[in-house]
């Protein structure tokens, strides 16, 4: 914790870097003037896990494992970004059928996402009834993705030039049936989110990133698209098999006509992109071609092959929060890569906190931040400095604060 400066009317609060959840720990100092956030600053870099470094002395396919398990709720972004980039370093043509059931398998995991973030985001303003409401719809999700995996979060569906698991005809009604309960449900959630008074008063105006800062600041994913910044791998890339599909960008305008780039745009944006991903599932399944679903099945021999290139790939993929990047090079002599870097996509989504927070209240910093979907736990503690003294939050008292703004506006 770095020491605190106090000012004639102003104090700070450090939050992080240690907890014992967090995935990357992340260390975040908020200046403040009694209960108005004047200033943010924020330190990353605390902790690696060395994902990239085990891979030093993995294979390929056992390093589409460790990818897999570098986010549980974006299993399946990682180890496809990175099956991508080996493809693209050795030239593996990926037969269709394989692209097909590529999009259907990221987008059930879009799905799984962003109704996952509903209800966190519920949970972060006081209404967990929509919480439970929100994850019980989520929980119909993770049966079809475990009725098509056998997992339901490491799902183990990607190899590298294809997919392990083919969709079979008798599957697909399982799948319709998922599609039809979740649009049956859409609107419920739609309604509880963008119509309910006391939501679009704690979200409103709160959390504003502008166009230009989402620009300046590289955001990505529904983050920066519900800034007005039309940036999507799907849509500009057309890799998998997108470029068949019916896609465009999700911005709020879409529904509101206006972008104000505030919290309640972010709900816009997902919830939108919740009804997009069904319909590109039901596209998928109407033109899925036949044919061979990986394009090496034997594993002996394509690692055998991987190990005579040398070259390097990119992948890149559209995942739930937005552009995850990974980057391979094989050089042609060990059957590990020479190297492997991922990029997520809060990465970008974090340095976008500081103008969003500044000029908000404490009360709002658990919306704000949980309206860029980070991948990082909730903060377990927190160090007050007011008037030379030092006190301890904790997380509930912090979560508390947010309710209680909650029920002040519904008075």
């Amino acid at each position: 914790m770095s020491k605190a400066t106090i000012t004639k009317n102003n104090y700070q609060i450090p939050i992080g870097p240690v907890h014992p959840a967090l995935k990357e720990p992340v260390f975040f100092e908020f200046e403040l003037d009694g209960e108005r956030i004047v200033d943010v600053n924020l330190k990353l870099g605390h902790v690696h896990r060395g994902i990239e470094w085990a891979s030093r002395k993995r294979n390929p396919v056992q390093i589409l494992y460790l990818a897999e398990r570098i986010c549980g709720i974006c299993s399946y972004c990682h180890p496809i970004a990175f099956s991508l980039a080996v493809e693209s370093a050795a030239d593996i043509q990926v037969p269709e059928r394989a692209e097909y059931l590529r999009v259907i398998h990221g987008e059930i995991e879009r799905i799984c996402s962003h109704i996952l973030w509903a209800g966190v985001a519920a949970h972060e303003i006081g209404f967990d009834t929509v919480l439970y409401l929100s994850w019980q719809i989520r929980e119909k999700t993770l049966d079809l993705t475990e009725f098509l995996t056998g997992n339901r979060v490491t799902k183990g569906i990607t190899m590298i030039g294809g997919v392990r698991r083919d969709i079979t005809p008798d599957m697909i009604p399982k799948i319709q049936e998922t599609l039809k309960y979740l649009k049956d449900n859409f609107e419920k959630i739609r309604h509880i989110f963008l119509d309910d008074k006391t939501v679009k008063m704690r979200t409103k105006v709160c959390g504003i990133l502008t166009k230009e800062d989402a620009l300046k600041l590289c955001a990505v994913g529904p983050l920066a698209r519900s800034s007005g910044v039309k940036k999507d791998v799907r849509v500009d890339s057309s890799y998998f098999a997108y470029g068949d599909l019916d896609i465009d960008y999700i911005t709020p305008d879409i529904l509101t006509g206006e972008i104000n780039g505030d919290v309640y745009d972010r709900i816009i944006v997902r919830l939108l992109e919740i009804k997009q991903s069904i319909d590109l599932i039901e596209q998928c399944l109407d033109k899925l071609p036949a044919g061979p679903i990986v394009a090496e099945p034997k594993i002996p021999k394509l690692l055998a092959q991987l190990k005579k290139v040398n070259g390097e790939g990119v992948g890149r993929h559209e995942a739930p929060r937005g552009e995850v990047i990974h980057y391979v090079k094989l050089d042609g002599i060990n059957e590990a890569p020479f190297s492997w870097k991922v990029r997520a996509p809060t990465y970008n989504n974090i340095l976008p906190w500081i103008p969003m927070l500044k000029g908000q209240q404490i009360a709002d910093i658990p919306i704000v931040a949980a309206s860029t979907d980070p991948c990082m736990s909730c903060t377990n503690r927190v160090g007050i400095v007011k008037d030379g003294n030092m006190y301890e939050m904790n997380k509930e008292q912090l979560h508390k604060l947010s309710i209680e703004k909650t029920r002040r506006l519904m008075l």
